[in-house]
Parts: structure tokens; C-alpha cells; sequence
């Protein structure tokens, strides 16, 4: 274990490399300078900027520099608010961010696993196919579309929750709605189908001979087994959730990091956006690795082969 967990620690840093490495090609891709759009700055005042932002050294000087950065988290001011650090940001921006996404996370989660065990113990039954309507409804609209009603019906038509702000319980409803549907429908569905094989199982069988209640059988035996699939995509899941804050967040007025992250690529605030990429980039692989360590957690029947290291 210590030798797979080493090999990942290993992958890990490559694969942030790389994510470093590309997000700092496009960005210097990208033609023109963030000065441009001041009208105030004349040719010596934006040359002074980029000489305060090392926008004017060699590519190579100023991806070692931010290389260096990254080492030592600290990835400099913002260029369009100067008195802010990125750091800065980050800290005030991203606890929101997580809240929303754990909370999200939460939501989908449980409310997937329910409908699935319903689902598969009411088999072709009205509540099954209900369950599933609504996972397909869940999976096919998207989620900002899907915000933009809730919006339209439960706080403009109806008023009964509160949006554009952030400071209750209550305005963490819709956002959260509007993010755990997606997900809660694809565990939702694949719980149903684990669920299913799950019940057929043999010891499922001598689980009921011994005369176990439905309900201990289920959540003693059954769905233990049933979460194997789930655990597997969580990291996908995962991922998606936390990214897609980043519209939710727009739409609801949210400040969170969704809201420096879109002005930072509309202002073309070079360190904002290279350091909550990295930021959530490192966050996320974290995650994935996480994962796969309550994977082996949960299934000990999974092991790791010495020769391979996997």
C-alpha cells in the first residue's frame, strides 16, 4: 500500500506539471496585454505595469518565476485589483465555493442512494418508474438551465426563497438544487442497477433464510456492495460539482470563486486565473486520490499486487 500510494503522490505531481505547464502556454498565447483595455495608461505606464508584473521578461523567466510561486503558494497581487492578493481571494472566496459544493455533494449523494433503493425494491412498479423519470429529467437538463427556472418559479413568481445574496440557510436552497440534480440522478441510476444484481446475490438469499428483517438485509448486507460503483465515479462527480459552481455561482450572485475566476478571464488578470486554476486543479486531484484510498477502505477485498504496485 505505502508503494501505491507513493506511485500516486508521484502521478499526482506530474499531472499538476502538466495542468501548470498548459495553463501557462495558453496564457501567453493569448495576444495583447491586460493593459490594454485602461484608458488612463499611456505606452510608459503599461510598460511600468509589465515590468511590475514581469509580463515583459522572456517566456521562460516568467514561467520559472511562476513555477517558483507555486512552490511557495504565494502567486502574487491581482492585476486588476492590486490592493488584493490572489491569496487573498482565494481565502474569501473559496471557503464559499466548498460550502456550496459539500453541501451539493451531500444533497446528491443521499437523495440518489434513496431513490435507487426504491426504486430497485418497487422493480417496475409505479414508485421505480417515477424515480426513474426523475433521474432522467435530472441527467437531461442542464444545470444552469435549471437555475434559471428555479429561479423564475420558487423566487420571482412565488417568493419563496430569497436569491442574489448569501447570508442564510435559505439562499443555499436553489443553488444547491440546481447543482445536486445532475448528479443525484446518475447515482440515482446506478444504484438501481447495483441494487438489483446486489439482491439476487447468494448471501443475499441466506441473508433472508436466517430470517434478517428487509431492512437490516439491505443496509447491513446489500448496500454496503451496492456503493462499490458509486465510490468509482465519485471522483467524476466530484470534479464536475466543484467546476460547475463556477456558473451557479454567476447566476445566483454568489460570491464565491466563480465570480473572481469570470472576471479574472474577462479582465485578463493573468495571476487570478493561473492561480485558482492551479488551486482547484491540485484540489481535484487531491480529491481522486481520496477516493480511491475509501475505495480499498470500503471493499477490503480489493489489494494491492506488489509486482505491478497498483
Amino acid at each position: 500500500m505505502l508503494r501505491y500510494i507513493l506511485k500516486r503522490l508521484l502521478i499526482m505531481v506530474i499531472t499538476l506539471w502538466i495542468i501548470v505547464t498548459l495553463t501557462f502556454v495558453l496564457m501567453v498565447s493569448i495576444p495583447g496585454s491586460p493593459f490594454n483595455s485602461d484608458q488612463t495608461s499611456n505606452e510608459i505606464v503599461q510598460a511600468n505595469l509589465e515590468r511590475h508584473y514581469n509580463l515583459d521578461k522572456p517566456y521562460h523567466i516568467q514561467y520559472l518565476l511562476y513555477l517558483k510561486s507555486i512552490a511557495t503558494l504565494e502567486f502574487g497581487p491581482s492585476i486588476k485589483q492590486p490592493n488584493q492578493t490572489v491569496n487573498d481571494l482565494l481565502g474569501r472566496g473559496f471557503p464559499i465555493s466548498f460550502e456550496l459544493g459539500i453541501v451539493t455533494i451531500i444533497v446528491a449523494v443521499i437523495s440518489g442512494i434513496v431513490l435507487g433503493i426504491l426504486a430497485a425494491l418497487r422493480h417496475n412498479g409505479i414508485i421505480d418508474y417515477l424515480a426513474m423519470g426523475i433521474a432522467v429529467l435530472g441527467i437531461s437538463i442542464p444545470n444552469f438551465i435549471l437555475a434559471t427556472l428555479l429561479i423564475q418559479q420558487l423566487a420571482v413568481n412565488n417568493e419563496w426563497f430569497p436569491v442574489a445574496t448569501w447570508s442564510s440557510p435559505a439562499h443555499m436552497v436553489l443553488p444547491v438544487l440546481a447543482l445536486a440534480t445532475g448528479p443525484m440522478a446518475i447515482i440515482a441510476r446506478l444504484t438501481r442497477s447495483t441494487m438489483l444484481e446486489v439482491l439476487t446475490q447468494d448471501y443475499i438469499k441466506m441473508a433472508r433464510a436466517k430470517g434478517l428483517t428487509p431492512w437490516k438485509v439491505i443496509f447491513k448486507h446489500a448496500l454496503r456492495n451496492a456503493l462499490m460503483p458509486i465510490v468509482t465515479i465519485m471522483g467524476t462527480l466530484l470534479a464536475g460539482i466543484l467546476t460547475g459552481t463556477f456558473v451557479i455561482e454567476q447566476i445566483f450572485a454568489i460570491p464565491g470563486m466563480g465570480k473572481y475566476f469570470v472576471e479574472s478571464i474577462n479582465h485578463r488578470d493573468y495571476p487570478v486565473i493561473m492561480g485558482t486554476t492551479v488551486f482547484y486543479s491540485a484540489f481535484l486531484i487531491i480529491m481522486l486520490f481520496l477516493v480511491d484510498i475509501a475505495y480499498g477502505i470500503l471493499d477490503p477485498r480489493i489489494k494491492v499486487n506488489k509486482k505491478e504496485g497498483e
